[in-house]
């Protein structure tokens, strides 16, 4: 069966008409019922990023001025030293083995070395305007790698165009191991190798430098080994050569 649908018995009102006759009036907003008035909106408008290019332009032009003042200062210090050269001509100090005389020499079958070298090294100053200014040396004498001997030169002053006789009495109480002690009792003869080190500052005028360390290393130096009952060995040093480095040492980086 269909439903039907039975009227309201309620009449509908009419809907409100304007006091002008004009479109019906609907209910106040909120803002209008107490009276307040909502601001506009309106959007805000977005902050601009800061200029990058001002900032890149700043640390190139700061990278700029920094290499340029350090090519002049590198500039400015080959000047320097270009003068310095052409003034002062500096040469290295120059260094020769006078003489060695091995006193004593023995091994014992325990491997106990014991030895006695009397050695004279001659000093050389070739500059006409510089004088050099030593820290004490300390001297060892290896054959093979086998240290025979171990002594030092004093410190000294050394006026330019001088030579200067350094003298040194080196011994050795050291124990061997078996296969060193072996071969040192078997040879006859000894090839020697001389190593001086020290520091060593120049004097320019009332002017001191900072000392840096110089290592000293003179080879082709023989020696027979002396018996008991024979007198000390002179060494031969027609053949001897020793060459001067520079020994720098920076930070933890050594440079000779």
């Amino acid at each position: 069966m269909e439903d039907r649908v039975y009227p309201s018995s309620k009449p509908i009102p009419p809907p409100p008409q304007a006091a002008n006759g004009g479109p019906p009036s609907f209910p106040p907003t909120k803002g209008q019922a107490y009276g307040t008035t909502l601001p506009t909106y309106r959007p805000q408008a977005r902050k601009a990023p800061p200029p990058r290019r001002r900032r890149r332009g700043r640390c190139c032009s700061c990278c700029l001025w920094f290499t340029l003042i350090l090519i002049v200062l590198v500039f400015l210090a080959a000047v320097a030293a270009g003068v310095f050269y052409l003034i002062y001509r500096p040469h290295r100090p120059v260094f020769d083995v006078s003489g060695l005389r091995l006193a004593a020499f023995n091994v014992s079958a325990a491997g106990q070395l014991t030895s006695r070298i009397n050695l004279n090294v001659t000093a050389r100053n070739p500059n006409h305007k510089l004088v050099y200014l030593y820290d004490t040396a300390s001297v060892s004498v290896l054959s093979d790698g086998v240290d025979v001997g171990d002594g030092s030169f004093p410190s000294f002053v050394q006026d330019s165009k001088n030579t200067t006789l350094l003298s040194a009495t080196l011994t050795s109480g050291q124990t061997l191991d078996a296969t060193a002690a072996s071969d040192l009792r078997k040879r006859t003869s000894l090839a020697l190798e001389i190593n001086v080190s020290t520091k060593v500052g120049v004097k320019i005028g009332s002017l001191k430098t900072k000392k840096l360390g110089i290592r000293v290393r003179c080879s082709g130096v023989n020696v027979a080994v002396p018996t008991r009952k024979a007198a000390p060995a002179t060494a031969s040093t027609s053949n001897a050569a020793c060459k001067v480095k520079l020994h720098l040492k920076i930070w933890k980086l050594t440079i000779s």
